[in-house]
Formats: structure tokens, sequence, C-alpha cells
């Protein structure tokens, strides 16, 4: 980019120009063109964490750097770009407003969750959650379609490990009922819980017995990574919960459909949906 200080008027104007036209431009994406960002925004991010990798091998080396710096540098310009549309995509709904309150949750997973899930389509809160792929009941056979959105299940893990991230943070919601899922987990697992499961890994798969993950499953128990996912998964999929909460009132205004993560996922009581405040219901 270059500085302002050596930017003629006219050339300032210029700028502020295309990104006011981006602006008004982002405000009117459609679902596909913001599917297509949020891919974007992950590729150029992935390449962004690749050049600084290799700008730093390449310092520890006494080798020159310029070159790789000023790729991750335009990839960097790219990740700021790119979020600054999706957060004007995002906030022209209450859904995207509230999405982006919850802690670990920013305005390229809103516009992901926008993008993907239909409210029309999914009409209770399981419906995301087997759309997602965090449906564990869910098979498919060789060469049949796969029966969920592979890019919403990979996102559905970012959030994961966004709210594994955020745990220790005031305002944090999610990552609190991952911590807590994670400790009950851990329970289970000493207590042989999930022996079975731990037995049918080691029999459906070819785990090398040198391997971490062996040694766990060989004593009948989940390996620490194992658990760590499983407790992710739980935080993504009461997220999830309040998201179809959330769309649904909106769309239809009215309350959405009692959901059953109470009995699905063996909470003890309904987890309110934090930052909202239900419209009163209608007759």
């Amino acid at each position: 980019m270059i500085d302002n200080e050596v930017m003629s008027v006219d050339e300032i104007k210029a700028v502020e120009r295309v990104d006011k036209d981006l602006r008004k431009a982002a405000k009117e994406l459609g679902e596909s063109q913001a599917r297509y960002l949020v891919d974007a925004y992950y590729r150029e991010q992935g390449e962004r964490i690749a050049a600084d990798n290799m700008v730093r091998a390449a310092k520890e080396a006494g080798e020159p750097t310029e070159v790789v710096e000023f790729i991750a540098e335009q990839h960097r310009t790219n990740e700021k770009s790119i979020k600054s549309m999706l957060n004007t995509y995002t906030s022209q709904s209450e859904l995207g407003k509230w999405c982006k309150s919850i802690c670990g949750v920013g305005e390229v997973i809103t516009a992901g969750l926008m993008a993907h899930i239909n409210i029309q389509k999914a009409q209770t809160a399981g419906a995301i959650w087997r759309f997602a792929g965090l449906d564990p009941t869910l098979e498919w056979g060789k060469g049949q379609k796969r029966p969920f959105n592979a890019k919403l299940k990979r996102l559905c893990f970012i959030i994961g490990q966004s709210f594994i991230k955020v745990q220790n943070r005031e305002k944090d919601v999610y990552g609190h009922i991952f911590a807590e899922r994670k400790a009950f987990e851990q329970k289970m697992n000493e207590e042989g819980m999930y022996a079975e499961q731990a037995k049918a890994k080691l029999e459906k798969f070819n785990i090398g017995k040198s391997t971490e993950a062996y040694k766990w499953y060989s004593k009948g128990m989940l390996p620490p990574a194992h658990i760590n996912m499983r407790a992710a998964r739980y935080a993504v999929k009461i997220f999830l919960s309040h998201y179809f909460e959330v769309a649904y009132e909106l769309e239809y205004d009215k309350r959405a459909p009692e959901i059953y993560a109470i009995a699905i996922l063996q909470h003890a009581h309904k987890i309110d949906v934090p930052n909202w405040t239900h419209k009163p219901i209608k007759p």
C-alpha cells in the first residue's frame, strides 16, 4: 500500500471511491459470492501464514527476505479487505449482528454460516447439525454423495477451535461450555465408558502400535485429542442450536420449535441464547 504522505489528492480520492464502492457492493452480496469470499479469506490466510513462516526461516538462515515479505504483505492486505467486506455483508441483518456478538465468532465465520445455512430448509437444529456433518450416525457408501456440507463442517471445526482459544475470556460463553464438557468427557473416559468405541477404532483403522493414539485405544480409552474434539463438537452444537433459534425467530417472527439439545446432548438444563432478547410470542 502506498503511504498517504506520498499520494496525490486525486490518488487518495480515487482510493476512497474504490473503498466506498466496495462497501456498497458488499451489502448486496449473494450467498454464492459470500461463500466464495469466505473460502478466499481462508486461502489468503493460509498463504500468508506460509509466507510468514518462510520469512522467519530465511531470517534464521541469514537469507534475504524482501521478496517473500512483499508477498506476505499482499496476502495480509487481501485478508483485511475480504474481512472488511464480509463485515459489511453480515452487518445487514440482525442474525449477522447477533452472531458477531458472540465471543470467538467474527465476520468471516458469521458470513460462512449465513451463506451455507438456509433456515427455510433447516426446520430444526438437528437438521443443521446433520448438514454440518455433526451427526455421528450419518453413513454413506463408496460412490455415494457425502450426506453433509464439507465446507460447513470445516467451518464448524474452526468455530470449535475458536471457542477453545477464548475460554478464559470474561465475555466467553461457549468456551466455558467446552471446558465443562471436556471435564465430563475425561471422567467418562477414565471410568471406561468409551471402551467399546476404543475397541472399534482399533478394529476399523490400521493404527500404528508405536503411536500415542494406539497406547490409549489399547487401554480401552480415547486419546486426549479425541476427547478434546468431542468436547469442542458439543460446544459447537449448542452454539448452532442457538443460531437456529435466532434465525428461525427472525425468519418467521415466532419462537423456534423446541430444541432437543437436552435429550440429545444430555444437558441438565436448557441454555438460554446469549446476547438475545426473544420477541413476544405470537398467539
